[in-house]
């Protein structure tokens, strides 16, 4: 397994202003570092009765089975179970949401606080813990950082008993870990469309339709309100419920429309499906049918509010979530127009609106970016959208008066709309500042240990590169090694590989050999190369990369003390210590003499140092060094930083092969769950950790715990590695010998017939 010498490569560049800075690790706030007035503040604030931001109750028919086995999940007491959690999942538009939120209002009583967190994404789950900040301690959180007000909100969880926090829409069940593992004193409760990839510790409830009677009851509730339906209009109801297949987000659409427009039959509304517009032919057979509710609605609405359709095709090209009025009224338009036109959409059930900000269900947005029918005139609609969206967004990035930058409150909530933004751009679709907006957005991203990210800004920043300025100009050069880095990061070395090989093709044909430029790519590529296990085209192409900077930059230049550091780990990685001890002693000296004892890239080299010393079993001279490059990572770089967190996981290796397995094992697992909340359940080191604390667990005996997590360990490195990596082998030969020590273990026998090769130990760094 390899270390982290490639941090401090500049894997991402710096050319030009809006670049992203690629001879320094970026710092990242972690959450865990509270001001001095602030420390103890959390256990001495109290929530007062009720305290919740639970949006309106909505209406909620024929789930009380639900709803009844809901509270037995969440209340009932497994052993050994200190957090009671639950998720609720199922097809977008099903009504988790409605769900869970009918279940928070009954039971609002039972809790001292209820916090409903937009869990889209781990940014929106930190927008939303900092709002709980605001809420019991406006006074401080009004001048505290981001990242200070998420620590004082997870610190009051900690203190304080009796809670419930409501996670909706959860796209990945990994960004809950910090929050389900470290918060044990109320209730969890997840909503998501995702039926795959929950803990087994949290027990899962699956909706599906409802069924006819309270499918027709539902429908009846919301169209004709408190008026009891005749007899015919149950009937209809019957026949118009089982048209929309007994969706429940379908029948509210449905039911809106119809409350609004009393002249309107309900076998009336259900011909016009069929007949008002062409059916489409794009999108699941759920989207097909809201496709026609839409279709009938936005034609009403065109007619009574046009403001309103155009506001809704606004919203469906920005974040699902917390979109402000503000975003959506453009300079000139008054404020109140624009909420009377939010406030038709809410009566017609097509968004929910707080007042402030409004959210638009995730269907919705899918199937206005989409064309419904052949009429020639929807496309330009809702380009037209997609137009007011980015224009709107970088209206709202502009410097405040006075300043020159755009805070970083603006980028906070603007950059999940940026990502959309990105994730939906049309083909061919031209934007200049659009794309310069995108870079910075993943520039700072990048800077907070967040590359992974990053990925759908830099795909369209590429694409937009690529159309404008051509396949070989520098600053195209410059968004493909960006976007190659960021699929590095993510693991994805099928992607990155290749689109660093072309990179560097380019860059030789147009900057040729020498060019910084094009040592970088060469360096990258090489470092690509290493992480896939290719020693043989890993080795010679640092060598050479080495040779050149020395030649062109200088012996002592960052990126030539980078190239010595990056072909001392391939030295090391090839059992080649005789070369790659000397190597890192030299290039450690050279970064405290040039970049500093402190500096991102005097960190990484001391690391490295130190596990080339573990590795010549010299741990005498190792867990020194380690342990006080760990304590310089925690405080220049912060506590999650993805280096800090190589310095922790080789630090609790370190231990392990000392055999001080008490203070390895808590190590390796604190290592884990940071890497899982800030890399990805899959990312590479996040495996490394996983097959490390698997060891730590066997050489302490404990194979209960060790075999299962070496069997995920294994499954996911062949998903993610491939079959014949390295470091899959070497998941396959620790698993194949944990089995055989518990064989004999369970016959009372020695295990000798397996032995496993001392490059293969599973706590070795990363």
């Amino acid at each position: 397994m390899s270390t982290d010498e490639d941090r401090s490569r500049p894997g991402i560049e710096a050319a030009g202003p809006r670049s992203i800075a690629a001879q320094h690790i970026g710092t990242a706030f972690t959450g865990d570092v509270l001001p001095a007035g602030a420390l103890h503040a959390p256990g001495k604030v109290s929530a007062a009765p009720g305290t919740s931001n639970l949006p309106p109750i909505a209406l909620c028919l024929g789930r009380e089975e639900e709803l009844d086995l809901l509270r037995r999940i969440l209340t009932s007491q497994h052993e050994s179970a200190i957090t009671q959690s639950g998720t609720v999942h199922g097809l977008g538009g099903i009504g988790k949401t409605t769900l869970a939120l009918h279940y928070a209002h009954r039971h609002r009583g039972d809790y001292s606080l209820i916090w409903w967190i937009n869990a889209a994404s781990p940014d929106e789950i930190e927008t939303s813990l900092t709002g709980l900040t605001h809420a019991l301690v406006p006074d401080w959180a009004t001048t505290a950082e981001r990242g200070a007000q998420v620590a004082w909100a997870m610190q009051w969880l900690a203190w304080h008993p009796d809670w419930l926090l409501i996670y909706d829409n959860v796209e990945n069940p990994d960004d809950l870990t910090p929050y389900t593992g470290a918060l044990h004193q109320g209730h969890h409760l997840a909503t998501s469309r995702r039926t795959t990839g929950w803990p087994d510790s949290a027990p899962t409830l699956t909706l599906g339709n409802l069924d006819l009677d309270n499918a027709t009851t539902l429908l009846c509730r919301l169209a004709f309100k408190e008026t009891n339906p005749t007899p015919r209009q149950q009937t209809e109801a019957r026949f118009l419920a089982a048209e929309l297949g007994y969706f429940p987000l379908a029948i509210k659409q449905a039911g809106a429309y119809l409350a609004r427009n009393r002249g309107i039959s309900l076998d009336s509304y259900r011909r016009r499906l069929d007949t008002k517009l062409a059916k489409t032919a794009h999108g699941t057979d759920t989207e097909r049918t809201l496709a026609h509710i839409w279709n009938v609605t936005l034609h009403t609405l065109e007619e009574a509010d046009p403001l309103a359709v155009e506001v809704l095709h606004t919203a469906a090209w920005l974040a699902p979530d917390d979109i402000p009025h503000s975003l959506l009224t453009p300079p000139g338009t008054d404020p109140d127009d624009i909420a009377e036109a939010i406030g038709t959409l809410a009566a017609y059930s097509m968004v929910t609106d707080t007042g402030t900000t409004l959210s638009v269900h995730r269907l919705v947005q899918t199937v206005l970016r989409t064309p419904q029918t052949t009429d020639d005139t929807q496309l330009p609609r809702q380009l037209q959208g997609r137009d007011r969206a980015e224009q709107a967004v970088l209206h709202h990035l502009t410097p405040p008066r006075g300043q020159d930058t755009t805070t970083e409150d603006q980028w906070d909530t603007l950059t999940p709309h940026l990502v959309t933004l990105a994730a939906t751009r049309p083909p061919k679709h031209h934007n200049a500042s659009l794309a310069d907006a995108y870079e910075s957005a993943a520039q700072r991203l990048h800077q907070q240990g967040h590359a992974v990210r990053a990925i759908p800004l830099l795909e369209a920043n590429l694409a937009q590169r690529e159309q404008v300025l051509g396949d070989t100009h520098p600053d195209t050069l410059i968004s493909r090694n960006n976007l190659a880095y960021a699929y590095e990061s993510a693991g994805d070395l099928d992607r990155a590989i290749p689109l660093h090989e072309a990179n560097l093709a380019q860059r030789e044909q147009v900057l040729g050999d020498t060019h910084p430029s094009t040592l970088i790519s060469r360096n990258n590529l090489a470092t690509a190369y290493r992480l896939a296990g290719d020693l043989d085209r890993a080795i010679p192409l640092y060598e050479a990369t080495l040779a050149q900077r020395e030649q062109v930059l200088g012996d002592t230049h960052p990126s030539t003390l980078i190239s010595r550091n990056n072909l001392a780990a391939a030295y090391r990685l090839a059992g080649d210590l005789d070369r790659a001890i000397p190597l890192y002693e030299a290039t450690l000296a050279q970064c405290e003499q040039v970049l500093g004892d402190t500096h991102p890239s005097t960190l990484t080299s001391r690391n490295n140092l130190a596990y080339a010393y573990q590795s010549a079993g010299d741990l005498d001279r190792a867990i020194p060094l380690y342990e006080a490059t760990l304590a310089q990572c925690e405080q220049v770089l912060g506590d999650t930083h993805p280096d800090t967190l190589t310095s922790r996981n080789n630090l609790a290796g370190a231990y392990e092969s000392a055999g001080d397995l008490d203070r390895a094992i808590p190590l390796h697992e604190a290592t884990l769950a940071q890497r899982e909340q800030v890399l990805g359940d899959t990312h590479p080191s996040t495996l490394t950790s996983r097959n490390n604390l698997a060891g730590a667990y066997e050489s302490a005996g404990d194979l209960d715990r060790a075999i299962p997590l070496y069997e995920a360990t294994l499954a996911q490195r062949e998903q993610v590695l491939g079959d014949t990596h390295p470091s899959t082998l070497t998941s396959r030969n620790n698993l194949a010998y944990a089995r055989h020590k518990a064989e004999a273990v369970q016959h009372g026998s020695t295990a000798t017939s397996v032995t496993k090769a001392v490059p293969q130990k599973p706590s070795t760094a990363d």
